[in-house]
């Protein structure tokens, strides 16, 4: 047997038992291939049943409200990810009476939706022999043929699909692109791979050349900045705060937070009444504060590392509009702060 003869019957024997694989709904594969977009299946899968259920239909997820979208996304991180899933499914439903598109290159129109998406749902959901190539499958594909072009390099992407699109099985193009990318998830995987046990062993150029650990090559990432967010936890004394939403664009884009004080370097307890934003924000109205962490805690996004101090802020009066602390967790809110809440007893 070949390659691909050798994966497909290998999928067919150890895949594992997941629900978006007992299905071709591609409304239902979509929703499976956006959620888990840099999530592990553990993870994810509670995330995806709760959309299934929540949301049944394109239709349902349509005419969902936001918030209630991001607040059921509320920890898988990648908050876009969502925002786009809510805008196509609107196109869909709407400029597409409902009706999925059926090929790649409609696809691709969805917002949100990449090369490796579109492949997935066109060869799972309409057996169009579109190749997929995502972190799996370029460790699969980089060690089985000891290529050490950088996966992340115009170069690297453009060799590895090339090569993908060779090896797809023309009949069966939807169990193929699951079988590379379950081989490289369970067998082939980034860290001790099973390669005593590997049914591709025997052909395997990194595996004959001892270089495993070495593949795939990926260009250095950039430099990840560093910044210092310093959140105010006001509480009034009729138990009101104030929660603020993130209008402008970024990664945290309409969620809510309570307000936030950004500083180039640590701000420390003595220091914190006489720090000029802090000044600013409370008009020398008279208030008393106290530390809830004075070790920073570290939130790790894939561009920048935030230290983060919580600064509870105890007022007679809020400086302005509040809501009632009781309803703070009924907003979405970035992990970070859902964890905080949970924490913090009000």
């Amino acid at each position: 047997m070949n390659f691909t003869e050798i994966l497909t019957h290998w999928y067919s024997v150890n895949k594992r038992d997941l629900p978006w694989r007992n299905t071709k709904n591609p409304y239902h594969i979509w929703l499976s291939e956006i959620i888990m977009q840099q999530t592990q299946i553990k993870q994810g899968l509670p995330y995806y049943e709760a959309f299934v259920t929540n949301y049944p239909t394109v239709f349902d997820l349509a005419t969902a409200d936001e918030q209630a979208i991001l607040k059921l996304w509320q920890g898988l991180g990648y908050y876009s990810r969502a925002r786009n899933l809510h805008a196509s499914a609107k196109y869909i439903a709407n400029e597409l009476h409902g009706v999925f598109p059926t090929t790649y290159t409609d696809i691709l129109k969805l917002k949100g939706v990449g090369d490796y998406t579109a492949s997935a749902i066109a060869s799972i959901c309409f057996d169009e022999s579109t190749a997929v190539v995502d972190g799996n499958v370029y460790r699969v594909l980089s060690r089985y043929f000891g290529i050490d072009t950088p996966i992340n390099s115009t170069k690297g992407i453009k060799e590895f699909k090339t090569l993908a699109s060779t090896l797809i099985d023309s009949k069966i193009p939807g169990d193929y692109n699951q079988a590379v990318m379950e081989f490289g998830a369970t067998q082939c995987k980034p860290k001790n791979p099973y390669c005593s046990f590997c049914p591709l062993k025997d052909s395997c150029v990194a595996l004959q050349k001892g270089i495993v650990d070495q593949l795939p090559v990926k260009l250095k990432k950039t430099k990840i900045t560093k910044k210092h967010f310093n959140f105010l936890v006001l509480i009034s004394a009729d138990k009101k705060t104030i929660f603020e939403q993130r209008t402008s664009k970024g990664i945290w884009q309409n969620l809510y937070q309570f307000p936030l004080i950004e500083s180039d370097i640590e701000i420390i307890s003595e220091a914190f009444k006489a720090h000029p934003s802090v000044k600013d924000y409370f008009k020398n109205s008279p208030f008393s504060h106290s530390i809830f962490n004075t070790k920073a805690i570290v939130h790790k996004l894939s561009h920048q590392h935030l230290y983060t101090k919580f600064w509870i802020i105890e007022v007679t009066d809020l400086p302005k509009k509040g809501i009632p602390i009781s309803e703070l967790k009924t907003y979405p809110t970035p992990i970070l702060i859902s964890n905080f809440i949970d924490e913090f007893s009000f």
